[in-house]
């Protein structure tokens, strides 16, 4: 039987724009299973901060749209904490932006029980009279890390993976503060970033927009001894289970985060 030709080419059409639309179909279905890993912490219910999540220390976090907003204080640093649950062998996604490149920041892992005891703590404050902290102040603020109260027992019992473009290696955007170099170059600061920590046994992997930018072992004997009284003592061991966190620094130091979410560890994710 001969098939009138304006019939034929029809036929053709269709069966090209049905195998388009059977490919697209099959990876959409491919990208929805690689999504599903992921669990997204609330951040914002009603219009506030989730009730999963707790202040300790200065300052705090407010409801910009539909993104967190870092507001930070004078007094000193604070740290949202996610208290629901803690976090084992897995993977954290955060997606942020900076207002600019000095913007000051940080995702906290690995924190031990005690920081949920800060809650009320909030530590010594400084003292900017003037537009500068003061001698007195600053000494108070030393002293009020070395006793680890409020923000500053994040500080040492748990890791924290920096947020700040413009600083050396062991203190930029994906670092383990002052621990484990980054080698993340300088990027647009307003930009949204794609950070993922992978925490295996006692290891941390740090991916920024999908390039691995930081590797860190505590067992490693290359880690530096030497700190300043504003970066973590190295003997507390931390858990390899614990808490999650936010960090508002300094006023200024103005970051949004829009996601936080974690998925289960899989083989290919501990190299």
């Amino acid at each position: 039987m001969r098939i009138n030709s304006k019939i034929s080419v029809s036929f053709q059409l269709a069966a090209i724009l049905l195998m388009g639309s059977f490919s697209f179909s099959i990876a959409s279905a491919a990208e929805r299973k690689m999504e599903s890993g992921w669990r997204s912490l609330p951040l914002i219910s009603n219009g506030k901060i989730d009730k999963d999540w707790c202040h300790v220390g200065w300052g705090g976090f407010v409801v910009d749209g539909d993104l967190l907003k870092a507001e930070c204080d004078p007094k000193g640093l604070g740290l949202l904490v996610y208290e629901k649950e803690k976090f084992g062998n897995c993977q954290i996604r955060v997606m942020f932006k900076t207002k600019d490149e000095k913007s000051n920041s940080g995702v906290y892992v690995r924190i031990d029980n005690g920081i949920l005891e800060q809650t009320n703590n909030p530590g010594a404050a400084f003292d900017r009279t003037g537009g500068k902290i003061s001698p007195a102040s600053m000494e108070k603020m030393k002293a009020t890390s070395e006793r680890e109260e409020g923000a500053w027992y994040a500080v040492h019992h748990g890791y924290e993976v920096q947020i700040r473009d413009s600083d050396d290696p062991l203190h930029r955007t994906g670092a383990i503060y002052s621990l484990a170099a980054s080698s993340a170059a300088p990027s647009k600061a307003s930009d949204w970033k794609t950070m993922i920590i992978t925490l295996s046994g006692s290891r941390i992997f740090v991916d920024l927009n999908g390039k691995r930018v930081t590797t860190f072992d505590p067992a490693s004997p290359g880690i530096s001894q030497k700190r300043e009284w504003f970066e973590p003592k190295r003997e507390p061991g931390r858990p390899e289970s614990g808490y999650i966190g936010l960090q508002n620094h300094d006023p200024g130091d103005i970051v949004w985060f829009k996601e936080v979410s974690v998925r289960p560890l899989s083989n290919a994710d501990t190299k």
